[in-house]
């Protein structure tokens, strides 16, 4: 089994993001409250992960399980839900 490395970004007081790794879930959860398990997701090696209290994850990162701040999490997010759909006209026959 890989060696997993636990990434948490979260955001400075002064708007910097801030990038922590742990070698161990348990090194997370000395520092984050659990709130959960993560069982809604379809990705393997990210069910049963914890999920904590004020952060966004478990997500997938390349070689890092990723948990970030909901600030992190909205200033990384495009922001999809703001797009508007072109409207198309109906060709008449």
């Amino acid at each position: 089994m890989d060696k997993r490395i636990y990434r948490v970004v979260t955001q400075g007081v002064d708007g910097n993001i801030l990038t922590e790794d742990f070698d161990s879930i348990e090194d997370v959860k000395r520092r984050y409250r659990q709130k959960g398990t993560d069982d809604c997701t379809m990705i393997k090696h990210l069910k049963k992960l914890p999920v904590f209290e004020g952060l966004i994850g478990p997500l997938p990162e390349g070689p890092f399980i990723r948990y970030e701040s909901k600030a992190v999490f909205e200033l990384l997010t495009p922001k999809w839900h703001t797009v508007i759909p072109v409207k198309r006209k109906r060709k008449s026959s």
